[in-house]
């Protein structure tokens, strides 16, 4: 049964309770008792707390970390030049380590103030990640192209590069050292103290290692300036003077001045009712030229070209760069390798950009991060992010997809007429570490095949057979557009120029990929392939004589002769024209 209190029941004992409760509430906490907690609380954060007495401490620290634990691939590969089974080679590694360590510290000093140095010292940590996971899974270095390359590269090849190996070197390298840097705290010193400390460790770091570098002069020789790869390899150094020359190729490139002049590209007189001409020209992605059987390879890489009437491969031909941002827009400037850089290239015309100016139909049909600033306002079917099948998979694109719908594009042009046809496609190729994903199955013929991204899983032998079957199926994609330039011959006069970016590494030495300094590039990556290819119509128009060309084969070529050879191609000229760098124009025996 529910019963009803009245109001007033119990009043007294609750209201005792009240006021219990709020003299508990309003009693002050003695003084005492709050000091020992602020003292407490002060001593937690103070053991969080890393404290230095002076910057160089700090510096000494961050460089030796730096190097003890970021430099395992240059300590591998300094060990392998310098170890002669002598007890001078430890002596000498011993002694490198330590004038990098004394070097880098040196450097940091050099950042002025403690809270600008303890900045510094937190960005370098990812940086040096990132350097130390090029420079163990690959054996290459963060340079100035490398970083242009990085910044011209799609979400898709980036991906590519994704695996639980770069997450470790991001979290153990760039991460967790954060912690450290963030605790650090210097003691604070005037500006007379600051140099103090700074002169009085860069003189003791001269007097230290003065003596010991002079005892082995001869092999300190040898490292500065006989094996300059190993530089590329140390942590962070490299990086940051990747990045310190990239940043001044840029403020060079904003104060560059405007480019020579040039006259109104003109055309040769083609002959009476002569077809128009039509010319592919295919720009290969990472294609070394020691893999084409076509070149000598003992594999059978090339199954139809190999089999294909009047194709000419040229195989001592060198790229002018290791990366795909620099070669491409490279291979098609006037400029040349030794005069080229992006700035100069964008101030002037590049080939296709002269042909069009006379008169010449320029298209591109890229399956490759971007045009790479080639194509200007030309025509671009860019097939890099499309989602149609078979030929993608929504992650990337085989290159087959390249020539969606161009049969039927050329079927509708006029039988007689019309403008003679440049068309360029751009392949994703060979492009690694992913070599699995760029080829269907129907052109893996060598097997096991490296079937991941983290190629460091991979024997030697199945990243070799991977790489492989992208040749195979590269092979595949140009013996079909020959056909197709075959097919379409009874209304254009057709020719195919296909030739790499760069080429690639596959182990050779420690070395995967590309991108190495050119300097010091092994050949690996800049050897390509230059395949020329031309219909019996073509020849007879520009009397091109094959025995003569078959004479060109083992000639020395490179990215510099693109310009001149396509010109020539196409039947133009301009004022930067030179026809001892067209490939073909020795064997025209018109002379034009």
């Amino acid at each position: 049964m529910l019963r009803i209190m009245p109001v007033g029941t119990n009043a007294p004992a609750e209201q005792n309770h009240n006021r219990t409760m709020r003299s508990a509430t309003v009693r002050p906490i003695p003084r005492k008792q709050m000091k020992a907690a602020a003292n407490q609380t002060r001593a937690q954060a103070a053991q969080r707390i890393v404290r230095f007495r002076s910057p160089v401490s700090f510096a000494l620290l961050i460089a030796t970390l730096f190097v003890a634990f970021f430099n395992l691939r240059f300590w591998q590969a300094t060990a392998a030049a310098f170890s002669h089974g002598q007890a001078a080679d430890v002596f000498f590694l011993a002694t490198l380590g330590l004038v990098l360590t004394l070097l880098y510290a040196a450097a940091l000093l050099m950042v002025p103030g403690n809270t600008l140095m303890i900045v510094v010292a937190g960005l370098l940590f990812p940086l040096g990640s990132m350097a130390a996971f090029c420079a163990d899974s690959f054996g290459l270095a963060i340079n100035s192209e490398m970083i242009r390359n990085v910044g011209a590269t799609d979400s898709r090849e980036a991906l590519a590069l994704f695996s639980p190996r770069i997450v470790i070197y991001a979290v153990c390298f760039g991460v967790l050292p954060q912690f450290l840097v963030a605790r650090s705290r210097i003691a604070p010193l005037d500006l007379r103290g600051h140099l103090r400390h700074r002169l009085l460790f860069c003189a003791a770091a001269l007097a230290l290692a003065a003596p010991l570098v002079g005892v082995q002069a001869s092999r300190f020789g040898d490292f500065a300036t006989q094996r300059r790869d190993l530089h590329y390899l140390s942590v962070p150094g490299a990086a940051v003077q990747g990045l310190a020359e990239y940043a001044n190729g840029r403020l060079q490139d904003a104060a560059g001045g405007t480019a020579a002049a040039a006259g109104m590209p003109r055309r040769i007189a083609s002959p009476a009712a002569a077809r128009p001409l039509l010319v592919f020209l295919v720009i290969g992605e990472t294609a070394r030229q020691m893999n084409f059987q076509l070149g000598g390879y003992g594999r059978p890489t090339n199954p139809g070209l190999s089999q294909v009437e009047g194709v000419h491969f040229f195989g001592n031909v060198t790229s002018c760069a290791t990366t795909t941002a620099v070669s491409v827009p490279c291979m098609l400037s006037r400029l040349g390798r030794e005069d080229f850089t992006l700035a100069a290239a964008a101030r002037s015309p590049n080939v296709l950009s002269e042909l069009a100016r006379a008169g010449v139909e320029v298209s591109l049909r890229s399956n490759n991060s971007g045009s790479k600033g080639i194509a200007g306002d030309r025509r671009t079917l860019d097939f890099s992010e499309s989602r149609e099948k078979p030929f993608c998979d929504g992650a990337s694109c085989l290159d087959g997809i390249l020539t969606t719908g161009l049969e039927a594009e050329l079927a509708a042009r006029p039988a007689q007429g019309g403008p003679d046809r440049l068309v360029v496609f751009h392949q994703m190729g060979s492009h690694g570490p992913a070599y699995y994903e760029r080829y269907p199955q129907s052109a893996e013929r060598f097997t096991p095949a490296c079937q991941s991204n983290d190629i460091n899983r991979c024997s030697l032998d199945e990243i070799r057979n991977a790489y492989d079957n992208t040749i195979v199926y590269t092979d595949q994609l140009l013996t079909g557009q020959i056909a197709l330039l075959r097919k379409v011959s009874d209304r254009f006069d057709t020719a195919l120029i296909y030739l790499s970016d760069h080429g690639e590494s596959l182990g050779e030495n420690g070395v995967h990929l590309h991108g190495a300094p050119y300097e010091v590039a092994p050949g690996e990556q800049t050897r390509i392939p230059l395949i020329i290819w031309m219909s019996d119509a073509y020849r007879a128009r520009f009397a091109i004589d094959g025995a003569c060309m078959r004479g060109q084969l083992p000639r020395p070529y490179s990215h510099d002769n693109l310009y001149h050879t396509l010109l020539g191609a196409m039947g133009a000229r301009t004022d930067f024209y030179r026809g001892a760098m067209d490939v073909m124009e020795t064997c025209r025996a018109t002379g034009n």
